[in-house]
């Protein structure tokens, strides 16, 4: 008897693991997708049923809010702005971040630890601290109401994520197999490109899917550094601040879905990045 109570107790331990696991992979689902979806659902209602209650799990197919935004004046330069800045963010970020972790990956030096921590403590800084001293410079430099500029801003956010997440990406690459390169007289950048950067493409990509996305949600930089080039995130606060609710649901659905296609557009790249990392 008592054998078999021994035997189920393991068993019993694992199904609730599993019930457990299950249900906390349901509720993240649900905390993902619920706004969603609610979110659609609003964006795609006529004004009288978003501000009705009980909502309504159906859309009604109701395509004026989102009718309004494409011919409102100024969306469509905001979202080419807020594309142009995110795919600076993104190139900048890369080639800054990757030859640090790379460098961080591959070499010993003095202070190597705590140049790792003071990466991670520039996020620690508050970005509001900055904003005036970062108007007065960009407007001497020339850099104010401009994507570079802004871009420049977001890059430094990005950075962080960019050198940590090729350092952990390089360190899962052995280092034998650019010896093996370099012993068949490939130098070291030769060894890297035809190599290293090879297998580890899938995380740079990653890494600036990344960039991306923090450079398409920053509102706070782009409101206190730009003016007439405003970046969709910006242009929305400055435009929806007073607009009725069913606009601030389209609002909110054209800032998010083309994140989201994005993301789902190079989704490979992300389950790449991880089965590097986790060699």
């Amino acid at each position: 008897m008592t054998a078999v109570t021994t035997d189920a107790n393991p068993q019993d331990a694992r199904k609730a693991g599993r019930i457990v696991y299950l249900a906390a992979v349901v509720l993240l689902c649900a905390w993902v997708l619920v706004p969603l979806y609610f979110l659609l659902i609003n964006t795609l209602s006529s004004p009288e049923a978003v501000n009705s209650f009980p909502k309504s799990f159906f859309p009604a197919f109701d395509l004026g809010s989102l009718t309004f935004f494409a011919n409102f004046g100024g969306m469509l330069s905001a979202l080419k702005n807020s594309i142009i800045v995110a795919a600076l963010t993104m190139v900048l970020s890369i080639l800054i971040g990757a030859p640090a972790g790379y460098a961080l990956s591959r070499f010993d030096f003095r202070g190597k630890e705590l140049f790792r921590l003071l990466i991670l403590l520039t996020r620690a800084f508050p970005l509001p601290l900055l904003a005036l001293p970062l108007a007065v410079l960009f407007i001497r430099t020339g850099l104010d109401d401009t994507a570079l500029g802004l871009a420049l801003v977001h890059t430094t956010l990005a950075i962080p994520f960019a050198v940590l997440i090729t350092f952990s990406l390089f360190s899962g690459i052995p280092i034998e197999l650019e010896e093996a390169a370099w012993t068949l007289g490939c130098t070291r950048l030769t060894a890297f490109t035809k190599v290293v950067l090879p297998l580890i493409l899938p995380g740079i990509t990653a890494s600036a899917i990344f960039a991306f996305v923090i450079s398409w949600n920053e509102v706070f930089a782009a409101a206190v550094l730009t003016i007439e080039n405003r970046t969709l995130t910006a242009f929305l606060l400055q435009t929806l601040g007073e607009a009725p609710l069913h606009l601030k649901f389209a609002g909110g659905f054209i800032l998010v879905v083309p994140a989201l296609i994005f993301i789902f557009a190079v989704r490979k790249y992300l389950f790449a990045m991880w089965g590097i990392a986790n060699r």
